[in-house]
């Protein structure tokens, strides 16, 4: 509820691990259109975010990779090849590196990855110490979408081995914060140290068993 057309929205997940499918799908009944997704990937070819590119919704790809495991191609690429949805590729690195600096208030960060090519293009470029660097801005979102294994009443968030990977960066650098859970624990039932995405950054929490 609430995020409008034409929002910025951090999906967390990489591969299979962490995606949070049922909030996607809710997403793409609720009809929100002209969004910018944030992404590690475009999604899997059955994939409630290729659904969400074959309905139209999505109008750019802010992502790592826009390669599926199908041999056709998928809805994104249809899209993309077709000149209607933007792709903007951000190597790996970067990518999470954008976000940590957005959830840190930083004005960005020099990296050497790019230089000299397409990546470069528009940013600028500074030498240092004998090196060339490229500038990276920071990246934030209207909302972060993520999924946890368990969560409690304070938003505190559990992920599960591989499904923790972009989801504590993401829920720093966006303005709204909500975490799909297979399970809402008692408070307490979450260790400090298991604690990997702290309750002030989420704003809602829902069960999806």
């Amino acid at each position: 509820d609430g995020i409008a057309d034409g929002s910025r929205i951090m999906v967390h997940g990489f591969g299979i691990a962490g995606v949070p499918e049922a909030l996607l799908g809710a997403l793409l009944e609720r009809g929100t259109t002209g969004l910018t997704i944030i992404a590690n990937g475009a999604g899997r070819p059955d994939s409630a975010m290729q659904k969400l590119f074959a309905a139209g919704r999505i109008a750019k790809l802010i992502a790592s990779s826009g390669r599926g495991r199908s041999v056709e191609p998928s809805p994104f690429e249809a899209g993309w090849k077709a000149g209607q949805v933007e792709f903007e590729i951000v190597p790996q690195g970067i990518f999470v590196e954008r976000m940590r600096c957005a959830g840190a208030g930083l004005g960005g960060f020099y990296s050497p990855v790019g230089v000299g090519t397409k990546l470069a293009l528009g940013k600028e470029v500074r030498h240092i110490d004998g090196q060339d660097y490229v500038l990276e801005m920071p990246l934030t979102a209207d909302v972060a979408l993520l999924h946890a294994e368990r969560g409690d009443r304070w938003g505190n968030l559990s992920y599960r081995y591989a499904e923790r990977n972009f989801g504590p960066a993401m829920a720093t650098a966006a303005a709204l914060v909500v975490a799909e859970v297979a399970k809402i624990v008692e408070l307490g039932d979450i260790a400090p140290m298991d604690a990997h995405t702290p309750g002030v950054f989420v704003d809602r929490l829902v069960e999806v068993t």
